[in-house]
């Protein structure tokens, strides 16, 4: 069977409106999902416990279960989310879109590179209006602010 979408919030704010379960389906039809929203300190906490790594991430995404069943997780930090908007030249509530649909795609087992940003763009561009300007790549953006604690990390 498959396909179903859990959304948590994790945080005191609300999060971003976007179509998240259309935007599942057209990506994934097949896989079970969970997103989550969290803060900046569960996801720094979340990055070193899964991947060994020391900086506040703004999405993570990984499967769950067997190497053969069709589930996964995704979570979001809203905080990181809503500081690096516009260095990708998104709006916030774009940018999670975009965040969340890269989730999906790693899921489906696909590696950074111009195929994937351009399933990113255009099926982000199905559900909300992004911007078209082909010198704002998302992937050479990605480790922008690895090195450069944010505010809520130090605390």
């Amino acid at each position: 069977m498959g396909g179903t979408l859990d959304i948590r919030n994790m945080t005191r704010r609300s999060a971003p409106v976007f179509p998240f379960a259309r935007a599942h389906k057209a990506a994934l039809p097949r896989f079970d999902v969970s997103l989550a929203f969290v803060t900046s300190a569960k996801a720094l906490a979340l990055n070193k416990a899964l991947r060994r790594k020391s900086y506040t991430p703004n999405v993570l995404s990984y499967r769950t279960g067997e190497k053969s069943d069709k589930s996964g997780e995704i979570i979001i930090c809203m905080n990181i989310a809503e500081r690096q908007a516009p260095s990708y030249g998104m709006s916030y509530r774009q940018f999670v879109a975009y965040l969340f649909i890269h989730g999906l795609l790693h899921l489906e087992g696909m590696r950074h590179g111009t195929t994937m940003e351009r399933r990113e763009r255009a099926t982000l561009a199905r559900f909300i209006s992004v911007p078209s300007s082909s010198n704002v790549s998302t992937h050479r953006n990605r480790h922008r602010y690895r090195d450069t604690p944010d505010e809520d990390s130090r605390r």
